[in-house]
């Protein structure tokens, strides 16, 4: 089977291109799942309601999220009662919403784990440990995906390492940038560091560059707003060999 791994969704033009390009992306390339995260589809931070239904009208499977997973007030509910909508597993357990979520598929299922780094970023619980349980809870599907949002490439590295074998493919969210290292590791698990972003590609991580220019120039607080232009969707494939619940190939795309 083929599922593909979609960055970041970033404020309304990155869901408009979204909706726009991932359709057609789908039927081109036999995807059967789609995973995107969505934690900045409102303004850059944070998701609603409405803007995980348009992520989810637009063809997303699973939504996953991550240190803005609860940027809005409003989407405290929508965790609750959404499966389909996930947030970092290692936050703690009074925060609303799941941190893993299995689709049925019929012929199979399928595990979509998140996790939040913890290198440069919120002092959550350790990720490593707490993989390790959720794994022993899903054992009986076979083929399971992590999006580890994190900072640093150097802790994803060792996430994906430390789970080759262990899942079907580990991505890495947060950066949005796309790194050049899509691969299947030694023992079989797919894995990139990070995937990328939808949005709009003339930005700074979808915000206007003047906005990120002014804060790093005057270290002063700026109000950061969504750029406008062009959009680009990043996105990976991995391909799994459903018998065994390991990759067979990764390819990454940018959509434009």
């Amino acid at each position: 089977m083929k599922i593909m791994c979609v960055g970041d969704v970033c404020g309304e033009n990155g869901c408009n291109h979204l909706r726009k390009v991932l359709p057609v992306f789908k039927r081109e390339h036999s995807v059967d799942f789609v995973i995107v995260n969505g934690e900045n589809s409102y303004n850059g931070k944070g998701l609603t309601p409405k803007t995980a239904r348009s992520i989810f009208d637009s063809g997303a499977d699973v939504i996953t999220t991550g240190n803005h997973a609860f940027g809005r007030f409003e989407s405290y509910e929508y965790y609750d009662s959404c499966e389909n909508l996930i947030r970092p597993a290692n936050y703690p357990k009074t925060a609303p919403g799941r941190g893993y979520t299995v689709i049925d598929m019929l012929r199979y299922k399928v595990c979509v784990i998140n996790m939040l780094g913890t290198l440069f970023l919120d002092p959550l619980d350790d990720p490593f440990g707490m993989i390790d349980g959720i794994l022993e809870q899903t054992k009986d599907c076979r083929i399971r995906i992590l999006d580890f949002h994190a900072e640093a490439t150097s802790e994803k590295r060792a996430m994906g390492f430390y789970l080759d074998g262990r899942v079907s493919a580990v991505f890495g969210t947060h950066t949005h940038i796309p790194t050049a290292d899509e691969t299947v590791l030694p023992n079989g698990t797919g894995y990139i560091t990070d995937v990328g972003m939808t949005g709009v590609e003339d930005s700074v991580l979808g915000v206007k560059k003047e906005n990120a220019i002014e804060m790093f120039r005057t270290r002063m607080p700026v109000k950061f707003d969504g750029a406008d232009g062009k959009c680009k969707m990043d996105c990976v494939v991995f391909e799994i060999d459903t018998k065994t619940g390991l990759a067979l190939s990764a390819q990454r795309f940018t959509v434009r």
